[in-house]
């Protein structure tokens, strides 16, 4: 692995600069929405949006990647602070430091994930499960958002008790926080895409809808922004219980699964804009290192952003300069302009977080996925549903678990083939003219059993099966020249089949087994049933020797025994 700290490179000031500040400009008003939405404050928004960007520019593994609070790591966070806090009998101060110390434990998974070299194994999930796991996490928070448009605080209960409190609230909506959101929301949507090359939407909604606010409204009770003090935070002692440890523990692992997932999938998207590779394994240490960071400050969790990621290349980003940049016009903002957000209506972010979910949502995919298979149906679907309605770890684990189990259902059916036996020479087997000949002259007592590539171990009732079709034969001849690996669960079905014609005093050859696969088989004990000489590398050979043993004619063959074996 490269050296940890990146060296900072001034060779493209100009582009660096200029694509973090385009990046900062996206960053701040998500920074204050999900800092606002989770419970946390806009404070912890910003302070995940710096101090994330920051760590991982300077540890990570990919240049122009911009890290920050995302919308997945935000819905998390949220369920988090929500589950801590009912743990805690309402006790929101204690359920807020025990989330950050959450932060911190995901973000030193997340190093540990690195150092263990599992950057390559991190994103090889189904793409069914996570377009079904990214598709419930836009679902929660588009339904999250519901109330705060509304006129309201979200209810307890997260989704099941947004959707229960759904018909009161809507009987008393509050109109003009209401419309408010709906200006946000319709600036989002409208907003011509010359216009976005210059000035981001969210920002544009941002500045528009509060502006709109204060000229309409501005006599109205609306809710707004609570101050952010604008001083540098304090540091966050980690806070738990033994009871709560385990809890804890679990939802960690579900922060730092998810921003590992979520930041190299955006480091791909990196990688296909510069042409360039980034390294997994590092990108891993520093997304872990500023995650613990984040919440030792009591910042929110992040990821790689793909928009933040996106804009900060087309705007000119090549290095680490770009993110750190960002991250140094953010802090500026904290400690200078804290002030400015006082007066942005609580209605606003929530229809900027609404768009967000809109966005997370795998359309295209949801249009599509019957067309392509009904079981990846099946799979996306169950994948949302769970997200939504029961939990994030039941969702990906039940989804991963089918998706494998009909994975490996298929590939046992298509290694099955690979697994042939026949008695004589017919298209079951392509074997050379004088190994055909050999083998029709046995007369249906040699039974040629022969394997092929990687034999997993859901060909063990293919071996059983086609062992099992033939019970004449007098010598079994076990072909084994195209098995490149062969599993436990097969070598034990091959075990088997070998001591049943041991048993029942058939004579046995071993053909064209690799060197792993005779130290596979030889860990089996299989030598102690099968002479040593009855291994061999030809199949000639062994069909030659297998009809001295049936007392049969060696005729029209390209080799004798005697030329074989001159002894």
């Amino acid at each position: 692995m490269a050296q940890l700290l990146n060296p900072i490179r001034f060779d493209n000031i100009k582009g660096d600069v200029f694509g973090g500040l385009t990046a900062a400009v996206i960053a701040l008003p998500m920074a204050l929405t999900f800092g606002v939405s989770s419970g946390a404050g806009a404070t912890a928004g910003l302070y995940g949006a710096i101090v994330i960007g920051l760590m991982a520019s300077l540890f990570g593994g990919t240049p122009t990647l911009i890290s920050e609070p995302t919308g997945p790591m935000f819905v998390v966070f949220a369920q988090i602070v929500l589950d801590l806090t009912e743990r805690s009998n309402g006790n929101e101060t204690k359920a807020l430091a025990m989330a950050f110390t959450v932060v911190m434990m995901a973000g030193a998974m997340q190093v540990l994930f690195g150092l263990l070299k599992l950057g390559k194994y991190i994103t090889q999930m189904p793409y069914t499960v996570i377009s079904g796991f990214m598709s419930g996490i836009g679902i929660i928070l588009m339904l999250l958002q519901l109330p705060p448009l509304l006129g309201y605080a979200n209810p307890d209960g997260g989704v099941i008790g947004t959707l229960g409190k759904l018909p009161e609230l809507l009987s008393t909506v509050q109109v003009p926080e209401l419309i408010i959101g709906l200006v946000c929301i319709a600036i989002l949507f409208l907003t011509p895409s010359r216009v976005k090359r210059v000035v981001p939407p969210q920002l544009l909604a941002l500045v528009i809808a509060t502006v709109f606010s204060l000229v309409f409204f501005g006599g109205e009770s609306i809710r707004r922004i609570p101050e952010i003090g604008s001083a540098l935070p304090a540091l966050t002692v980690p806070t738990f219980t033994g009871q709560d440890l385990q809890v804890m523990f679990v939802d960690a692992g579900v922060l730092a699964m998810l921003g590992s997932i979520d930041a190299l999938l955006t480091s791909v998207v990196a990688d296909s804009l510069t042409r360039t590779e980034h390294d997994s394994d590092k990108e891993l240490i520093g997304q872990g290192i500023g995650n613990f960071a984040s919440g030792l400050i009591g910042g929110l969790p992040g990821a790689g952003a793909t928009m933040g990621t996106v804009v900060n290349i087309q705007a000119g980003g090549k290095t680490i300069l770009s993110g750190l940049s960002r991250a140094a016009i953010l802090l500026v903002v904290v400690l200078g302009a804290a002030k400015l957000t006082e007066p942005i209506p609580l209605a606003v972010l929530s229809g900027i977080a609404f768009k967000v979910g809109l966005d997370i949502v795998d359309w295209d995919f949801l249009k599509r996925a019957h067309k392509l298979s009904w079981k990846a149906a099946m799979i996306l679907y169950s994948v949302i549903i769970l997200t939504v309605f029961v939990d994030l770890i039941t969702a990906v684990g039940l989804g991963v678990f089918v998706a494998n189990v009909l994975t490996i259902n298929r590939l046992s059916k298509l290694r099955s083939d690979d697994v042939k036996a026949v008695t004589s020479a017919d298209d079951e087997i392509t074997l050379p003219a004088g190994e055909a000949e050999l083998l029709n002259q046995a007369e249906g007592r040699v039974l040629l059993l022969s394997l092929s590539g990687p034999m997993i171990f859901g060909v063990a009732k293919a071996i059983s099966r086609e062992h099992a079709l033939v019970d004449k034969y007098r010598v079994l001849l076990l072909d084994l020249h195209d098995v490149s690996h062969i599993g436990v669960t097969a070598s034990l079905a091959l075990e088997n089949a070998l001591q049943e014609a041991v048993d029942a005093g058939r004579d046995v050859f071993i053909v064209g087994a690799g060197p792993k696969v005779l130290k596979r088989l030889g860990n089996l004990r299989v030598w102690k049933q099968i002479p040593p000489l009855n291994v061999m590398e030809s199949r000639e050979e062994a069909l030659v020797r297998s009809l001295e043993l049936l007392n049969l004619p060696v005729r029209q063959a390209s080799v004798t025994l005697a030329e074989i074996d001159p002894r």
